[in-house]
């Protein structure tokens, strides 16, 4: 999908597959527009201005194993025109020399050090955050809660001071709670917009996309699944809407017992990957691909464009959940609508029911980490 970056003033629809096919044979007449999301609804001289524009993007954990692929992927997009790597690791500004030697147009400088932090948000547009420690084998997302929950704490207060109007997307585990902590930063730091801040969730909505093409049996591409995943970024909380899922009729000749072990598979996709890699580290390469295909969707909104895409975010979709995943409409300002979860069948809706005490007790764990950080500072 990387190489629909090349050209982004070609606008037809096409399959990735085909995009890819067309570059290697002409790499200027790549086209530019995902599948998966709406095409553009804005028109006039706004967008006109705004579709050449170059951004600048900053990767916060830029050294890690999320963190080099998906600022590979992202230093072959178009829309990218500055690119900042940030890491605590001192070899971060050698990945950024690496990158920077690829011939693409964007530059690419990378920054080590806490002192380093606020120069490489200065100006940007977007920034993604995969910091962090990964999941290792036995391990849940909450396991990595009291590491990671302070590395989010620190960046977000960075983006606070540095780019508060960025979008900021966060893959940081365990995302249930990490965007909760980022918005009461925000918050606390008076620049918090709701519309702006995103937990990262593409991985749950392309594992879908794939898990489902292979019970389609060759019916249809991946790449031409739609399937909303909503809920959570963890295990259980994790909800595949698979009533919902296009092309119609594509699974209707999975039993009841086989659409209960496709939501399985797609809940548990993460340890699967853990285990797999028998203690070696957990889903980067898939997650770095999601992550930049979130990230060319909000560049794509940014820009002016009209885009459909699953995230978890600052939501009223469900009662009593103040973070919710399910599809938003992103735009030049972000969220610019979020929308409800649609007819749900009644093993999604026993879903839904399942997941809500789950959910909620990680979102209030991010906010009492905030207020319980607040309060020692106070009292220090």
């Amino acid at each position: 999908f990387f190489f629909s970056f090349m050209d982004p003033t070609n606008e037809p629809q096409r399959s990735r597959l085909t995009i890819l096919k067309n570059h290697l044979l002409n790499p200027s007449s790549a086209a530019s527009t995902s599948i998966h999301s709406q095409p553009t609804s804005s028109s006039g001289p706004y967008l006109a201005s705004q579709k050449m524009r170059g951004f600048q993007v900053a990767v916060l954990g830029a050294a890690g194993g999320i963190g080099q692929p998906l600022s590979l992927l992202l230093k072959l997009n178009a829309r990218v025109s500055k690119l900042h790597l940030y890491d605590v690791a001192p070899i971060t500004p050698g990945v950024g020399v690496d990158l920077s030697h690829c011939d693409t147009s964007s530059t690419c400088v990378g920054f080590a050090g806490q002192d380093a932090l606020i120069p490489c948000l200065t100006g940007c547009d977007l920034v993604i955050i995969p910091a962090g420690v990964p999941r290792k084998p036995g391990m849940t997302r909450d396991d990595l809660f009291n590491i990671n929950a302070g590395i989010v704490k620190t960046l977000v207060e960075g983006i606070a001071k540095a780019c508060p109007n960025a979008f900021v997307a966060i893959i940081s585990n365990p995302v249930n709670s990490t965007v909760p902590i980022a918005a009461e930063v925000l918050k606390a730091n008076g620049v918090y917009d709701k519309r702006r801040l995103f937990g990262v969730t593409t991985l749950d909505v392309v594992r879908a996309r794939r898990f489902v093409a292979e019970k389609a049996n060759g019916v249809v591409r991946p790449e031409d699944v739609d399937i909303p995943v909503v809920g959570g970024h963890a295990g259980k909380t994790i909800l595949p809407l698979l009533s919902q899922v296009a092309p119609a009729g594509c699974l209707s000749q999975l039993s009841q017992a086989d659409v209960q072990a496709l939501t399985a598979r797609i809940q548990d996709a993460g340890t699967e990957v853990v285990e797999a890699k028998a203690g070696g580290g957990s889903a980067t390469l898939s997650m770095a691909y999601a992550a930049a295909q979130f990230a060319e969707s909000c560049l794509r909104a940014l820009s002016g464009e009209s885009v459909v895409e699953c995230a978890y975010v600052d939501s009223t979709v469900v009662e009593g959940l103040n973070f919710f995943a399910s599809k938003v409409k992103l735009g030049p300002t972000g969220a610019e609508e979020v929308f409800g979860l649609g007819p749900l069948s009644p093993f999604e809706q026993e879903g839904l029911t399942q997941l809500k005490a789950e959910l909620k007790g990680s979102i209030d764990k991010g906010v009492a980490f905030v207020s319980a950080a607040a309060g020692a500072h106070a009292s220090a």
